[in-house]
């Protein structure tokens, strides 16, 4: 067996070891819990990193398969059996590096956010079991285990959101997150099934080869399609795209480092992985409407984003609006584009979220000192002036905030520029210009409310001297992470060229797949689209950086110059700003609906059972009852009385004959004489 995929297997397992040594043993550490986490992280990073430079110098994909279960019969010429297994090729090694990555830093920078928690321990475990099951998906070779990945992802997301369950926003907030993927998982199920129905395997190899030969689900691309798309529905859910996107800004109750961990850059990047897995068997049609979702995410988010005053909600909702840029990439065919912005994307917001993270901790510092409990610690509008004391946060926060508004010489220029370049070639080939017009339209947004959020939480004046004296730089261990992400965040580690990605090793090494479908199916041929991704580039990058560049000066005039009131602003756009600040009314709106409907028809089965189950099963109950009280009354009545009859005529009888009986010879034959005297009278 190949070297690296031993490798890998430990790659895997190792944080699952860190998870039972911390989850049975970790109160003996005490303290030193997160630091035994953090060792094992940092040896699973230095083997991920391994494999990752060998996978590069590789061209073979490496393949570790064996069957699990073997049904012994043949269906559509395939023997029926359930091959299982692991699979790395050039998208796992780099997703490996991401996760392991991320989930180190995380490990590192929790040593200070963390300390002093009373459930320091467990909180270092669930990260474990958390990382375990996200490189289970990354590693695996087919749908099935994919799939049992999925879902421990989703109870290990729940354990970390929940994570302070005393606090009932947490625990709402954990529920939530964890009904609303349910939805999208059981899409994901479904199509799982028609593709094992048709195809009798379940391994990515297997499946495409055979879409790729023309074996297309009773015979209709429509089913292909309904199958892509049921598939995709696990992605709906994990990244949060509409309309199962509100779990994931109420999941910011959870611990910062975890927002950083889960809703940054692994957990919601998973369904990004999961469509990027599964393009090869998409047809056009399944595309375009991923594309669309995509925009429709990406649109919804950023003008909910615009309005927040939480730093973590601006956050999350920013997340939200770039999961859909990569959704939005990949269904338009830009496969290398989406798939960079992915892991750009990790390293910026992971990035953001951290350096967030020591701003809540220095305000938490300084409010505590002050004993003040009213002050929200979140709430930009109560910062200020940080950049003097924070000056390590302030720099790796302004480099994350130039990366997502896709500012040249940043990572996340050159991958958002990939993907509006892509939009505008699938544009020109279908005709679909809404795409590319919510794409630019975003960028904008993303650029204003990002400086919106570091202009009024570093620049200007606090807005409290006393507790402005109090906010210190964070402890090193936070800082460290924080300046590794940012050092990611420019464009030498993708390309040496600053303005184009396609020249640097990420697009040589992550080659555009091959479109498996039959080639009815499709589109847009791959050479073709590829071609006028890179006749659109130059029009992209000059539209994208104008556009931002807006975004970013009105952010400065309104907030910094204050050259035009964002109050009177606010008040001259009201009914659209309570819009937005109300999130569009999705949660209202499923309140009203599948929530209020849930209630509903649990009432009416509370009814039902109450008053029709219970009813007949009370009824038979009361006809018994009732059988028991009439047999009772009668043989009360009639039984019992005949009894006493009998027992009253007997007594009276005893009683007359214990008269007669009185033992005298004399008086017997007294009565024999009068006896027969009687007779002989009656007889004449």
């Amino acid at each position: 067996m190949i070297p690296e995929l031993n490798i890998a297997v430990a790659i895997l397992f190792i944080p699952l070891v860190s998870f039972l040594v911390l989850i049975f043993f970790g109160k003996r550490f005490s303290e030193r819990a997160g630091l035994v986490g953090a060792t094992f992280l940092g040896i699973d990073l230095a083997l991920a990193l391994y494999v990752f430079a060998s996978r590069m110098a590789s061209s073979e994909v490496w393949d570790l398969t064996f069957t699990w279960i073997d049904f012994h019969t043949v269906v559509n010429n395939v023997p029926l059996r359930l091959d299982i297994g692991i699979m790395v090729d050039n998208l796992t090694a780099v997703m490996l590096v991401v996760v392991t990555l991320i989930s180190f830093l995380v490990h590192l920078f929790s040593l200070a956010y963390m300390k002093g928690d009373v459930r320091f321990s467990r909180y270092y475990a669930n990260l474990g079991i958390f990382t375990f099951s996200m490189l289970g998906i990354v590693l695996t070779n087919n749908y099935l285990l994919m799939y049992v990945f999925w879902e421990l992802v989703g109870l290990s997301s729940y354990l970390l959101i929940g994570h302070w369950y005393e606090k009932k926003s947490a625990s709402d907030a954990a529920k939530k997150a964890f009904v609303v993927n349910r939805v999208g998982d059981l899409g994901f199920f479904v199509g799982i099934m028609i593709v094992w129905m048709q195809y009798s395997t379940l391994t990515y190899t297997g499946l495409f080869s055979a879409i790729g030969s023309g074996v297309i689900p009773f015979d209709s691309s429509a089913w292909l399609t309904a199958a892509g798309l049921l598939i995709f529905c696990g992605a709906v859910g994990k990244s949060a795209q509409f309309p199962l996107h509100v779990w994931l800004p109420d999941a910011m109750e959870g611990p910062t480092p975890v927002s950083a961990l889960i809703h940054a850059a692994t957990m919601v990047a998973a369904g990004v992985y999961l469509v990027a897995r599964t393009f090869p068997m998409l047809t056009a049609d399944a595309l375009m409407v991923i594309a669309y979702f995509g925009a429709v995410t990406a649109f919804i988010a950023a003008t909910i984003a615009i309005v927040q005053n939480d730093i973590k909600k601006i956050l999350a909702y920013s997340t939200v609006s770039q999961l859909g840029y990569m959704v939005m990439g990949l269904g338009v065919g830009a496969y290398t584009a989406g798939v960079m912005h992915l892991v750009t994307h990790a390293a910026f917001k992971a990035g953001l979220f951290l350096a967030s993270g020591s701003v809540i901790y220095a305000m938490h510092h300084a409010l505590h000192h002050l004993h003040d409990h009213h002050t929200d610690a979140q709430d930009v509008r109560h910062m200020g002036g940080l950049k003097a004391k924070m000056p390590v946060t302030f720099w790796t926060m302004t480099i994350f905030t130039l990366a997502i508004s896709g500012v040249p010489l940043t990572s996340g220029f050159l991958s958002k520029d990939e993907i509006l370049a892509g939009t505008l070639a699938y544009s020109h080939f279908t005709g679909h210009t809404l795409l590319p017009i919510i794409g630019f339209l975003v960028a904008g947004l993303t650029a204003f409310y990002m400086f919106r959020m570091l202009i009024l939480t570093f620049m200007g004046e606090h807005t409290n001297a006393e507790r402005f004296a109090h906010i210190h730089e964070s402890p090193r261990v936070m800082i460290v992470p924080l300046m590794v992400l940012a050092a990611l965040s420019f464009f030498f580690f993708f390309s040496l060229n600053p303005i184009n990605a396609s020249h640097g090793w990420f697009f040589e090494k992550m080659a555009y797949p091959a479109v498996a479908v039959p080639e009815a199916l499709a589109s847009t041929p791959t050479t073709e689209f590829v071609e006028e991704i890179h006749h659109q580039h130059s029009l992209a990058m000059v539209l994208s950086v104008g556009i931002s560049g807006l975004g970013i000066l009105f952010a400065f005039v309104m907030y910094f110059w204050k050259r035009v009131s964002a109050d009177a602003f606010e008040k001259a756009l009201k009914p659209v700003h309570t819009f937005f600040y109300k999130k569009w009314y999705f949660d209202e709106l499923y309140d009203a609906t599948a929530v209020a409907g849930t209630l509903g028809v649990a009432r009416l089965l509370a009814w039902f059972d109450g008053t029709i189950i219970d009813g007949i099963v009370n009824g038979a109950a009361w006809v018994t009852r009732m059988g028991s009280v009439v047999s009772a009354k009668f043989d009360s009545l009639v039984v019992d009385g005949a009894v006493n009859f009998s027992a009253f005529f007997a007594g009276m009888l005893g009683q007359t004959v214990q008269k007669v009986q009185t033992g005298k010879v004399q008086t017997y034959m007294v009565f024999a004489i009068i006896g027969l005297m009687m007779l002989l009278a009656l007889y004449l």
